[in-house]
């Protein structure tokens, strides 16, 4: 108990305490064990290396500045602030940051991140793609970049409002995070225009990325039940195909993504359906002698021949009756003909596409060819496979997908391999 009219001393800290008692049991030690831990510690406070010595001799500054700052003051000062003025002095703390580590952490990424769609902003965008084109350039490898944006979203924000809008946006990032691979980058780089770096990805590859998004996205929104149709569009640029400056690689990405949104939405203004993205060797803007090679055929999952090159609907022509002829006779109607349009395809021939099969994933497939009804597969040797299949496709760009399937055809080939295709079972 305080004598009477004696001020109490006031209660410490918990760090000051620590401090306190931090100091006590350093000088219990003996040097070389103080230099060592005092080494660790001051680079897991302050993030600072110092050698043994330098370290004992901080320490040894910190105490009598300590005792300088107390006499000047005429108060006690905390270990913990003649410690700071310590390694501000020596140059250690060149900007004295008064804040805990993870508070700072959760700024900087803050600072590079949307706070809408959780995605990476503009800023950090310029910054990636100028260390993934080096990256690429010193390996020799593509890099892929997709830049998208939503058709029809001002019409969302007139007729359902803002907070509609926003869940559209965040709609969007949900999409983009669960089709990405982990080497793969996701920027929201402007109110609906979002941006994506894609490393080691060729054309091909980055086309049939983009075209899953559409599709995904489109499941997305619909408990949203929106009265307009909100699309994704894209456009792809590959390095070093189409270009090797990032600036280039962007105009030619945002070229190809307006030039696809009004050749698709024209002609859904006038009734058509969405047409398809151009294929890959029809994007490239690099001469024709450097342009890959034509990409092999994909095969069909239903029949195991080749897709039709052309699905169309055509109409036989008919030759109108002469004038001369009867009129009692009726002329031939007319027939058409229709194609039914199958699944879209990706021909996965040249990728390291695989599946692996059954419970215990013990027998692996080559994927040739994957679509939205099913998959096409190559197998070393003849094999049973059940009516009821389980497989896990592993695919370049996506994440391993787990899905049932049922053969449908099967073939040898003539280097002694067989061929499966097989449909997705719900």
């Amino acid at each position: 108990m305080p004598s009477p009219g004696v001020p109490a001393h006031p209660r410490l800290a918990i760090e000051d305490s620590y401090f306190e008692l931090l100091a006590d049991t350093l000088e219990s030690l003996d040097l070389p064990a103080r230099g060592q831990f005092l080494q660790r510690y001051f680079r897991a406070i302050a993030h600072v290396d110092l050698r043994e010595s330098q370290s004992v001799q901080i320490w040894d500054e910190m105490l009598s500045r300590r005792r300088e700052l107390t006499g000047l003051l005429g108060r006690q000062v905390s270990l913990k602030t003649a410690l700071t003025d310590v390694l501000s002095s020596a140059g250690f703390l060149r900007v004295p940051i008064l804040i805990e580590y993870d508070d700072l952490k959760r700024l900087e990424v803050n600072a590079v991140t949307d706070p809408l769609t959780g995605l990476y902003n503009r800023r950090l965008f310029a910054e990636t793609f100028e260390k993934e084109l080096n990256r690429a350039r010193r390996y020799g490898q593509p890099l892929g970049l997709v830049t998208l944006d939503l058709h029809r979203f001002k019409e969302v924000n007139d007729r359902h409002g803002h907070p509609r809008g926003d869940d559209v946006l965040r709609a969007a990032a949900a999409t983009l995070k669960k089709a990405l691979r982990t080497s793969d980058s996701a920027f929201r780089i402007g109110g609906d225009e979002f941006a994506l770096l894609l490393p080691q990805t060729d054309s091909l590859q980055a086309l049939a990325l983009s075209r899953r998004v559409e599709t995904v996205f489109a499941e997305m929104l619909q408990p949203l039940q929106l009265s307009v149709t909100v699309a994704m569009d894209h456009g792809v640029a590959i390095f070093p195909q189409d270009a090797e400056q990032a600036d280039q690689l962007i105009r030619i990405a945002d070229e190809r993504l307006y030039r696809l949104k009004h050749a698709n939405h024209t002609k859904a203004a006038n009734g058509s359906t969405r047409t398809e993205a151009p294929p890959a060797r029809e994007l490239s803007a690099s001469p024709a002698s450097e342009r890959p090679a034509p990409i092999a055929q994909p095969i069909s999952i239903e029949s195991a021949r080749a897709t039709e090159k052309a699905e169309s609907t055509t109409a036989e022509s008919v030759t109108p009756p002469s004038a001369s002829a009867s009129a009692d006779i009726a002329p031939p109607p007319s027939r058409v003909f229709a194609v039914q349009r199958k699944a879209e395809r990706v021909s996965m021939t040249g990728t390291n596409a695989y599946a692996v099969l059954g419970e215990q994933g013990a027998r692996r497939a080559r994927v040739l060819d994957l679509g939205f009804g099913g998959v096409a597969m190559e197998l070393d040797s003849a094999e049973d496979l059940p009516e009821n299949l389980l497989a896990v496709l592993h695919v370049p760009i996506l994440p391993p997908v787990r899905v049932n399937l049922k053969p449908v055809w099967k073939q040898q080939t003539s280097e002694g391999s067989f061929r499966v295709g097989c449909t997705f079972v719900s």
